[in-house]
């Protein structure tokens, strides 16, 4: 199986392409900068989802896509830069790979897709859903809870916009995740690549056990030995940008993520038991960190 990962280079991607590299298929990741490194076995094609002429020839070369390409919901981007990246990148590879004769394409979305959400990020996510499920191609949708592992955002996130001892959050942090593990979500991505059982289906996937972001912070801190003390923010306070909040630095988040931290990012089912596996097995935030052990 010849896969081609759009956004190998990054995050989840290099997990993705190792796992599958491991799994015997020949593997491309596809990146907008030429002197990414990719893994071992790996292979590197330069291309932007949002130019449609440089990746129409790859595309083609390949069996089935996977689309990886995203910015993070956690800071806030350019203007029309969600639309642009997640409705167009999915467009131009959507188009690409109906003329290419593709046999499958996976969509990584997010959860609570919605193609007339006010939060940039989960609208433009629903209405690359909708082209998606539109296509003539074979498709799976994923919806992921936030993933964490080494390189995540996730974590550096919680770190950047808090301190150590006290620290303020939104809401006093009580938005609730539901985090999951990247080995763990690659395994779930790598199952869907390989079995028609997953043609047509929206997968809503996450890790094993729910935290809010006061607890992602305390075992952050926890993980280096440090204690913290969570200050409460007002939602509405964090709605014009926080950025003039004295102590508390978050210089990166602005209007679309304070709307979304009113919004839990957990899952009514974990849909991880399609593909085998036990919420049980799934690796925790606690344990990725090493608090249990302190």
């Amino acid at each position: 199986m010849k896969v081609l990962v759009a956004g190998g280079t990054g995050f989840i991607g290099t997990n993705l392409c190792a796992e599958l590299v491991e799994r015997g298929h020949d593997v491309t990741a596809l990146s907008r900068t030429p002197d990414d490194d990719v893994r071992d076995g790996v292979e590197l094609a330069v291309g932007d989802v949002t130019a449609y002429d440089s990746i129409v020839d790859t595309v083609a070369d390949h069996d089935k896509v996977v689309n990886l390409v995203a910015l993070s919901p956690l800071y806030q981007a350019p203007d029309n830069a969600q639309e642009r990246v997640h409705l167009g990148g999915t467009e131009n590879l959507v188009r690409a790979a109906e003329a290419g004769d593709v046999d499958r394409l996976v969509q990584i979305s997010a959860l609570g897709a919605d193609p007339n959400s006010e939060i940039d990020h989960i609208r433009a996510k629903g209405r690359a859903e909708r082209v998606v499920r539109e296509s003539s191609l074979d498709w799976t949708i994923f919806r992921p809870s936030v993933v964490f592992g080494d390189g995540a955002e996730f974590l550096e996130f919680t770190t950047q916009v808090t301190t150590p001892y006290v620290t303020g959050l939104p809401g006093g942090g009580r938005t609730r995740f539901q985090p999951i593990w990247v080995g763990d979500l690659v395994t779930v991505l790598a199952g869907a690549l390989e079995s028609d059982d997953h043609i047509g289906a929206v997968y809503e996937v996450a890790g094993p056990q729910v935290v809010t972001l006061a607890d992602a912070t305390e075992l952050a801190y926890e993980a280096e030995d440090k204690p913290v003390s969570i200050l409460p923010v007002p939602m509405a306070l964090a709605k014009i940008g926080l950025a003039a909040v004295g102590p508390v630095p978050f210089v990166p988040f602005g209007p679309d993520q304070a709307r979304s931290l009113e919004i839990d990012n957990t899952v009514g089912e974990n849909d991880v038991s399609a593909f085998g596996l036990d919420e049980d097995d799934l690796t925790t935030l606690r344990t990725y960190l090493g608090a249990d052990s302190n």
